[in-house]
């Protein structure tokens, strides 16, 4: 019984950090920018309206989602054939040999462990700037994260019906498609719908670091003080989040979700009858659908004079430095390894821990609620090194600002993840205690935080590996850490740092990922 009663309160456990982090921020702040914050603060109400502005951040916009729109296809597109090419199953009904999807497998943990940030600039530094390098630097990591997705799903799909159509005599690929074809495409679709919305994030994240969009003028608007013009940008990059993930939200419940069933038997056939009409409906709206995207693509990329050929075509980089490894061998690891795992624990545990919490101090009030998902959304927007920016008017650099960068976009995702989750969990009861006279914060802990802790837990061990990536992002704008390091590396072309330092990053992303997949296998099977 004390384990149970105790459930809830997990949720609520990675706040703790709240305690070292109060304790440290008065020694890291300085009082020089909270002038710029209040300017800052004061802007959101007075964007700027100027039809040069707006046409700016408008043509800026278009940029980058026309970017995030090129990388999300051409990743499903590599996710879905790596996928498939990884996937044990595929390889056990073709060749009864496993050890091909096992090295494919290990291949891709690589690309799919460097962010994709670090793929355009070393990208940039080969072939030069151009639209193509980010829609690459989008696909490559978001391909690998695909194909694994793609791979996990595959083999972990019932197989009696491919059994059966095997023992038929139907040859091993037609067999694949039709059997495990139909039950994949759901989740390939609610996958690939989430990674839209990350393509637009990430979109935005390169154009901060100079890779063209609305992020580049995010970026210098900030610098310059522009908060007016810097808020018209934000405001349309919100606009265009939201009616994206409106958009995605319908097309899964429209594709994804079945009919529910009923329990007589007229209403049963009744029922197959409709399911099998949607099935085919779906079938037939995702055709159009695919039909009616391949030109938006080509329209987009000769838009944006996206040319595959340009990439084969690299610039000549200046003369190399020779390789000292033995200066290489004394960097300072241990702090630098150190610094970036105490950044990504403590942005973890922030992004983790306050999105209950906040949930929980706002149950009463409904003006509280939506306050808090208005900054959530902008957490969302908001990529993490405009974030250190900001914080650094105030804050000196170093492994808190870049954990509180984090952590404040992270707890965007989280927090919009709990509130999902809150609303089709717990609800009966939650109801039940509110009768028996519980408060509603205790209502809501019990209730509904209860049905949810282990899931949400789950994935927040998976967000925890996401900012572990990430963290990156931070370290190149003055976190300290691997990030920092990994810039001064890449401004004075020293390959053999540069190596180092990604695949040490590399080694961490993996591990990091190995352990979170155990805590969430852990979670969900207890």
């Amino acid at each position: 019984m004390s384990a149970r009663v105790g459930t809830p309160l997990w949720v609520l456990l990675p706040a703790l950090a709240l305690v070292p982090l109060a304790l440290l921020l008065p020694g890291l702040s300085h009082g020089g920018g909270w002038s710029l914050v209040g300017r800052f603060a004061l802007a959101a109400l007075r964007p700027s309206l100027d039809p040069l502005v707006l046409g700016s951040a408008l043509r800026g916009l278009g940029v980058t989602v026309g970017m995030a729109l090129l990388g999300w296809a051409l990743s499903l597109v590599l996710g879905l054939v790596l996928g498939a090419l990884s996937s044990r199953l595929v390889w056990r009904q073709c060749s009864g040999r496993l050890w091909p999807a096992e090295l494919i497998r290990r291949l891709l943990a690589l690309p799919r462990s460097i962010h994709e940030l670090l793929w355009g600039l070393i990208l940039l530094q080969l072939v030069g700037l151009q639209p193509a390098v980010a829609v690459l630097a989008i696909a490559i990591p978001f391909g690998a994260l695909v194909a694994r997705v793609v791979s996990d799903q595959l083999d972990a799909l019932p197989t009696s019906s491919l059994a059966a159509l095997r023992t038929g005599g139907v040859a091993a690929p037609a067999a694949l498609l039709t059997a495990m074809g139909p039950p994949l495409l759901p989740q390939v679709l609610s996958y690939g719908g989430y990674r839209l919305e990350c393509a637009l994030r990430s979109a935005t994240l390169l154009g901060v670091f100079g890779l063209g969009g609305l992020g580049t003028e995010l970026r210098l608007t900030l610098q310059s003080l522009l908060f007016s013009e810097l808020w018209t940008g934000l405001w349309l990059l919100l606009a265009a989040m939201l009616l994206l993930e409106r958009l995605v939200g319908w097309l899964r419940l429209r594709w994804t979700m079945p009919p529910r069933l009923s329990l007589s038997p007229q209403a049963t056939e009744a029922s197959g009858r409709d399911t099998a009409s949607a099935v085919g409906r779906s079938g037939r709206e995702l055709l159009l659908g695919a039909a009616l995207l391949l030109p938006v693509l080509v329209a987009v990329a000769w838009s944006l004079e996206v040319d595959p050929r340009s990439l084969l075509r690299w610039q000549p980089l200046p003369p190399l430095p020779p390789a000292d490894w033995g200066a290489v061998a004394a960097l300072p690891w241990p702090t630098l390894v150190g610094n970036t795992l105490s950044l990504t624990l403590l942005a973890a545990a922030l992004a983790v821990g306050v999105a209950p919490l906040l949930l929980l101090l706002v149950r009463p009030w409904p003006l509280g609620r939506a306050a808090v998902q208005g900054l959530w959304a902008l957490g969302r927007l908001w990529p993490p090194p405009l974030i250190a920016l900001l914080l650094l008017f105030v804050l000196h650099p170093g492994v808190v600002t870049g954990a509180l960068a984090l952590a404040l976009h992270n707890l965007g995702v989280l927090g919009r993840l709990l509130l999902e989750s809150a609303e089709h969990r717990g609800e009966t009861t939650e109801q039940a205690l509110l009768s028996a006279g519980s408060g509603p914060r205790l209502a809501l802990l019990y209730g509904r935080f209860s049905a949810l802790a282990r899931p949400y837990l789950a994935y927040g061990a998976y967000r925890a590996d996401v900012i572990l990536r990430e963290s990156v992002v931070v370290g190149l704008v003055g976190a300290t850490g691997l990030g920092s390091q990994l810039l001064e590396a890449l401004s004075s072309f020293a390959v053999d740092e540069l190596a180092a330092l990604m695949l040490v990053y590399a080694a961490l992303t993996l591990l990091g990922e190995d352990l979170s997949d155990r805590l969430r296998r852990r979670l969900l099977a207890g």
